[in-house]
């Protein structure tokens, strides 16, 4: 199944370009192997990929992307190479291109790529209660970034947990009549930022 994540790197214009990682959400992992001498992950520093990262913040579109890539370039990384997409930004990448549901974790790496790590959290709750029969997978979750100690994420497998409770009592509350669904969005909303400390980073998308 693997643990997949969006890794987005920034461009010089302020934007980004989109990368797929499949396992990459195992433990927030690319959080360490993305550098300077890695910037696609793997064990081994290659000047090819890290040139070809710099050609890609400046491309205008994918189609113009593919035309850099060589076969050997698609080896041994933990992050694939093609961009998922070109030159959106971060509301485009929260609002359209992330899946709540489907990807584990989100990271934003800076133009000197220092690695922001951020586990999602989807609001969906067709799964948690009989009222709702589905729920977008886009648009509709937030992502939180995590503690770290000593190189490894600080509860984040609670903070998950604590999470999935709290849509199994918000989808017991919807069923009840207690909540309406954007009242429950609400609630969600309001119960995880509630737990996320000062020196941490939400954010949040939810159906208009």
């Amino acid at each position: 199944m693997g643990h997949r994540a969006l890794v987005a790197y920034e461009r010089p214009d302020s934007l980004y370009n989109i990368h797929y990682s499949h396992w990459g959400a195992s433990n927030l992992r690319l959080k360490h192997a993305i550098t300077p001498e890695t910037p696609f992950g793997g064990e081994y520093a290659q000047e090819s990929r890290q040139n070809l990262l710099t050609d890609l913040r400046t491309v205008d579109g994918q189609a113009e992307a593919e035309t850099l890539i060589e076969p050997d370039d698609q080896q041994g990384g933990q992050v694939d190479v093609d961009p998922w997409a070109v030159g959106v930004t971060l509301d485009e990448l929260l609002t359209s291109q992330l899946d709540y549901l489907n990807h584990e974790a989100c990271y934003v790496v800076d133009e000197s790529l220092d690695v922001t790590a951020f586990r999602t959290h989807w609001f969906g709750l067709q799964y948690d209660c009989r009222t709702v029969e589905t729920s977008p997978t886009r648009g509709n979750g937030a992502i939180r970034t995590v503690r770290w100690y000593d190189g490894e994420p600080v509860g984040d497998g609670f903070a998950q947990g604590q999470f999935d409770g709290l849509k199994t009592v918000v989808g017991d509350m919807l069923d009840r009549g207690v909540f309406t669904l954007s009242s429950a969005r609400e609630y969600l909303e309001a119960q995880l930022r509630s737990w996320v400390g000062c020196d941490d980073t939400i954010h949040v998308r939810t159906p208009p």
